[in-house]
């Protein structure tokens, strides 16, 4: 099935294709994902009304359940739309249904979602819901050239279909020719989505610089410049590089190299 294309122009000059994803597609993330929180909903409503109904018993303060129906009403609405917002930002622009059906969110850069991007777009949806159902999204998707809601114009966000990796094996860049050969691989360093989200673009470029530089200087040259920059970077996951040795940063940085990769550089 062929999807429609969009281009993105990086900073950096760099054409970059996705493809959209359309009403049908977005249609099916969102019925799971609501499906989820359904659930979720119904069974929260159950617990706190059985839970009001044995406090009842020793306190006048549940009476009627009034306290319960209000803890349900404010739970399902931050549910509701924090469930959205937060698995959008943590987890690469997928929530449980777009990983399913194989879409997510990004920037109109091709970055991925900020914070206050996944915050402005899911905090639309209380207009987007209107007048009931969703109409107007629904409307928006499927009239915009590119499927935008009306969360997604104001928030500067896209929602395009996953890159499938190729089967075919690529010819390996210098780099990845050394990554393999140490037998490093994500694996190697564990680096939580929080941690990952701190680094910014200039870090993204210093460590690529870093990883495409390293074959080409002297062993003298190359550690001193691995201390510098691991100087820099590794106290940012909490890597202690005082009295490491310079091979032992070098495989950190590479590793590193391949967890900013996957956030910041999307291969064609």
């Amino acid at each position: 099935m062929s999807h429609e294309q969009m281009e993105v122009k990086t900073p950096e000059y760099v054409s970059l294709q996705f493809s959209l994803a359309g009403l049908g597609s977005r249609a099916a993330a969102f019925i799971i994902d609501q499906t989820l929180i359904m659930l979720f909903n119904i069974a929260f409503f159950i617990s706190v009304l059985l839970v009001s109904d044995k406090l009842s018993s020793y306190t006048t303060f549940f009476e009627g359940s009034t306290v319960g129906i209000a803890i349900v009403i404010i739970v399902i609405f931050i549910v509701n739309y924090g469930y959205f917002f937060f698995l959008e930002f943590f987890t690469g622009g997928r929530t449980l249904g777009k990983k399913i059906v194989g879409i997510r969110v990004i920037q109109d850069n091709g970055h991925s979602i900020t914070l206050l991007s996944s915050f402005i777009r899911n905090i639309m949806r209380l207009i987007d819901a209107l007048p009931t159902g969703y109409f107007l999204g629904i409307i928006m998707v499927f009239f915009h050239s590119k499927h935008k809601r009306l969360g997604d114009l104001v928030a500067g966000t896209i929602v395009v279909h996953e890159r499938k990796p190729k089967r075919k094996k690529k010819k390996l860049t210098g780099i990845e020719k050394v990554i393999e050969e140490r037998g490093l691989s994500k694996e190697s360093l564990g680096v939580d989505e929080w941690t990952l989200k701190s680094f910014k673009d200039k870090d993204w470029k210093l460590v690529k610089t870093y990883a495409s530089r390293l074959q080409q200087l002297p062993e003298t040259e190359r550690y001193q410049m691995t201390r510098q920059i691991a100087d820099i970077l590794l106290p940012k996951i909490g890597v202690d590089v005082v009295g490491k040795p310079e091979y032992e940063l070098e495989n950190t940085l590479l590793v590193l190299y391949l967890h900013l990769r996957d956030e910041w550089e999307y291969e064609l």
